[in-house]
């Protein structure tokens, strides 16, 4: 009889590590815990509350108490399945729904008590381009292939070959917003169906012949929508359709559920009573979307946002973050002066070093965005050299930057915004994942460090020490530097009586 006990003692257990994602969809959150081990990603856990926030949208954006109190229930439940996780193994992204409810600040502060990792809302683009990496990781194909996406309150299509994506984009029709327009009362006719399918060809007239041109080899869909359909296709004849589906077996459905008349009365085989109030809009998205883009037959990947999520987290943890290289990228776009930007980072990055403890912004995250800051705070130098601070927080505000959650991006275009001139709190936006002194602390190390560079030139800076304790930040030059320097010295005095207005004492010597 075996040794039970002993059995494995001389087995060798390998680095490992637990991670999880969460996508806040508006249909429904969808969480994945996950096995990092040999460098593959191993699915321990899965769990998908329903929650409908698009639902709670009211015509003037905003969710409803409702809404708002489902998600929070929602959460609350994903958080017992999260108990002793590290947060930096945890990325939480929130999508359609939140992007567009005007009090999704009011949600997200609320979710704080309940939940203790931060939330993401991320733009439609970057959420297209986290679904493609998804894929792309699970499904090794050959060539280009277009991905589709189907969610609640939004669609993303994406053409990629390998891992890079070729173009993406995040279209606002879904299948709750069409459920809600198109089968509200929940009746299933044609005219209903050919409403909605319009309507979807409509919304897709911007980018069908772009994506056309383009051209792919596979056509893949992720996601509940479409996997509901494709495993309803299956049943319609008991013919084995490898996961996939095709333009007629779409048409087949729709007259099935016109034959029912209305949703409450659908009798497909594996349709669930939570997925039939929504079923008939995402069929109608689906059959729009293949009339438009010309599409024959489309395969099913399980894999989806959170599994791009979870497979980026893997990668950031041990090669380049992909923010790194949107910044680059940016930089290049805009001209930006490479040999200053790198003079800001070197004197910025000195500074946050000598103050991140006794600042409390001992964060990797701080010091990261404080360094793309320092990198970026010009490129809005291209478009006037008045108002610099202005254009460069407006081009960081509203460029596409992969890899960036929306709440990140506000705060490089906020550091960006006052890296110079006057500093007006009332511009100042409200942040939920940072708080307000943290975002104060790092827009005057970011204001010093341009200062210090104001001659925009190497080897003229001499050695400087720095030091915070509490709102008191001290600045010491050598002995007799400054004397010989008037103009400079009556620049850094000029930035301690703008300095104030963050809560600040600059002391300098």
């Amino acid at each position: 009889m075996p040794n039970v006990k002993s059995a494995f003692e001389s087995v060798e257990e390998r680095d490992n590590r637990q991670v999880a994602a969460l996508d806040m969809g508006s249909n429904s959150f969808h969480l994945v815990v996950a096995r990092i081990v040999a460098d593959s990603v191993q699915i321990l856990h899965r769990l998908k509350p329903k929650v409908r926030l698009a639902d709670g949208l009211d015509k003037d954006g905003k969710l409803s108490p409702e809404a708002i109190q489902r998600g929070l229930d929602a959460l609350n439940l994903v958080s017992e399945s999260l108990q002793g996780f590290n947060p930096d193994y945890v990325r939480v992204v929130a999508t359609h729904a939140l992007r567009k409810a005007n009090n999704a600040k009011d949600f997200i502060k609320a979710a704080k008590k309940v939940f203790p990792f931060p939330i993401e809302v991320i733009s439609g683009v970057e959420e297209a381009r986290l679904i493609y990496q998804g894929v792309a990781h699970t499904n090794h194909l050959e060539g280009k292939r277009l991905v589709v996406d189907i969610g609640g309150g939004s669609t993303e299509f994406i053409v990629g070959e390998g891992f890079e994506t070729l173009i993406l984009r995040s279209i606002q029709m879904g299948c709750v917003s069409y459920t809600n327009k198109y089968f509200k009362q929940g009746e299933l006719t044609h005219k209903a169906f050919n409403k909605a399918i319009t309507s979807a060809q409509q919304a897709l007239e911007l980018i069908d012949k772009k994506y056309i041109n383009i051209g792919w080899q596979a056509c893949i869909g992720t996601s509940g929508t479409i996997k509901v359909i494709v495993e309803l296709a299956s049943h319609l004849d008991g013919t084995n359709r490898d996961n996939k589906v095709s333009l007629s077996d779409l048409y087949t459905l729709m007259e099935l559920c016109c034959a029912a008349r209305n949703s409450e009365d659908l009798a497909l085989e594996g349709l669930s009573e939570d997925r039939k109030p929504v079923f008939a809009a995402g069929l109608s998205i689906l059959i729009g979307i293949f009339k438009s883009l010309d599409i024959s037959e489309m395969e099913f990947s399980s894999s989806a946002l959170r599994e791009g999520v979870l497979y980026e987290m893997e990668d950031n943890l041990k090669h380049q973050d992909i923010r790194e290289r949107s910044a680059q990228s940016l930089a290049t776009r805009y001209d930006v002066d490479v040999a200053h930007a790198k003079r800001v980072l070197s004197t910025t990055t000195y500074l946050y070093q000598q103050v991140k403890k006794s600042w409390s912004i001992n964060n990797q995250e701080f010091k990261n965005l404080l360094g793309w800051a320092a990198l970026l705070h010009e490129v809005g130098l291209q478009i006037n050299t008045r108002g610099i601070q202005r254009h460069s927080s407006y081009i960081l505000h509203n460029v596409d930057l992969p890899g960036f959650s929306q709440e990140q991006q506000i705060l490089l275009a906020t550091l960006a915004r006052f890296h110079r001139k006057k500093i007006k709190l009332a511009e100042m936006p409200e942040f939920t994942t940072f708080q307000q002194g943290q975002v104060y602390k790092l827009i005057a190390l970011l204001r010093i460090g341009v200062l210090l560079n104001i001659k925009r030139q190497d080897d003229i800076l001499p050695e400087i020490l720095i030091r915070a304790d509490g709102s008191q930040l001290y600045v010491q030059f050598p002995e007799g530097w400054l004397n010989k320097k008037p103009v400079f010295s009556a620049d850094i005095e000029r930035e301690s009586l703008y300095i104030r207005e963050l809560g600040f004492e600059l002391i300098y010597e």
